[in-house]
């Protein structure tokens, strides 16, 4: 009986790429596998149809020449190959990608990324500043230069995997690739185990960076040191360290992004007549002119007198919120004082205390509505 043609077989043109072919493939094995269809004999015939089809034209240099001699191109017979010619490596791989196995791995791994929670006061935020941390991670043993052997010897090649890292286990027509469980992946194994590491290659230790912290840094910003991470595994790179910044709380200001804010105490005198406020600012002094009658919780807007932030252009505003203090401990004549102010004051109360009347006639007016 004459062989079907295999680009029939997988239902593709001639001029199929090689993404089509395997796409193709993996649709009709996961279709016509036997696990599958226990019940319908014809699956597995479909299947090793399939399976041939792909073991061919998956190949470059087969499926030249099946191109252009048909199957007797590839007739197992003039290649030396078995019953069929299929290649255990082939079969693996797609079914590898199938059903999870990763195939080969390299045996060299990236070392982990590294945290550190930096606090900083508000002022080096501001400024910027250098400072040294110690940090612990994981390091190349000295003592077996990393290869987690003990002085005088050697890893050797991992005797479950012959040094491959892989162990394929064959399950009815399915021969699926693992991790080797001894070596886990490395195909290498220890026996004589350094006594520093444990045969680990890699020891715990401290180190002492120096950590530049830009000028505007901000609550949360993260400053990457590329390498300065846990050493990696078999020669791999090392990771990263982030440092993150953390302000602390400042007893004058309170940060927002690029804006500062700050609460300035006045008498109850200047807020009444005016006067000039000699305010904080993050660089020194600056002075404000208070107009005659502010009110409590008025805020100055001091322009540039904020932070320049890492990704600003220009310095943000100082917003100074004025809070009227009320005196406290009056003596005698303070008191008396008050009492004629206040006697003065409600000969026409709304003149000198418009928003006080202003007030009042809207409690009238809500209780006059409700009745």
């Amino acid at each position: 009986m004459s062989k079907r043609d295999y680009y029939e077989i997988l239902g593709i043109n001639r001029d199929a790429g090689e993404d089509e072919i395997k796409k193709t493939y993996r649709k009709l094995a996961m279709e016509h596998h036997p696990d599958r269809n226990p019940d319908n004999p014809k699956s597995e015939e479909r299947f090793k149809e399939a399976k041939e089809a792909y073991e061919i034209l998956s190949d470059p240099n087969k499926k030249a020449a099946y191109d252009q001699y048909g199957h007797a191109g590839v007739d197992p017979s003039m290649r030396g190959g078995g019953p069929q010619g299929f290649s255990d490596t082939t079969f693996g791989d797609i079914f590898g990608d199938i059903f999870g196995g990763q195939g080969t791995r390299s045996s060299a791994y990236r070392g982990a990324d590294l945290r550190y929670n930096m606090e900083i006061t508000l002022e080096q935020a501001a400024r910027g500043t250098e400072t040294k941390i110690r940090i612990p991670t994981m390091e190349p043993c000295e003592a077996c230069h990393g290869s987690g052997a003990k002085s005088g010897t050697s890893p050797i090649s991992c005797p479950t995997c012959d040094g491959h890292g892989q162990v394929r286990m064959q399950q009815g027509f399915f021969s699926i690739q693992q991790t080797c469980p001894k070596c886990h992946g490395s195909g290498k194994f220890v026996a004589s185990p350094c006594g520093k590491c444990h045969g680990a290659g890699r020891v715990k230790q401290h180190k002492t960076l120096s950590v530049k912290i830009p000028a505007g840094v901000d609550e949360s910003d993260r400053i990457r040191l590329t390498g300065e991470g846990e050493a990696g595994v078999n020669g791999g790179p090392s990771g990263d360290l982030y440092v993150v910044i953390n302000l602390l709380a400042h007893s004058v200001f309170q940060r927002d992004h690029n804006d500062l804010n700050c609460e300035m105490p006045i008498s109850f005198t200047t807020a009444a007549l005016g006067g000039e406020l000699e305010v904080p600012t993050i660089d020194g002094y600056a002075k404000i002119k208070v107009p005659a009658e502010t009110q409590s919780g008025k805020v100055f807007r001091l322009r540039g007198k904020g932070i320049k932030g890492i990704r600003s252009h220009a310095h943000g505003d100082l917003l100074c919120h004025l809070v009227v203090e009320t005196p406290v401990k009056l003596t005698a004549r303070q008191k008396e004082l008050f009492h004629e102010l206040e006697t003065l004051n409600q000969e026409d109360s709304s003149l000198h205390s418009p928003r006080n009347k202003s007030w009042m006639d809207k409690v009238r007016g809500f209780f006059t509505e409700s009745t």
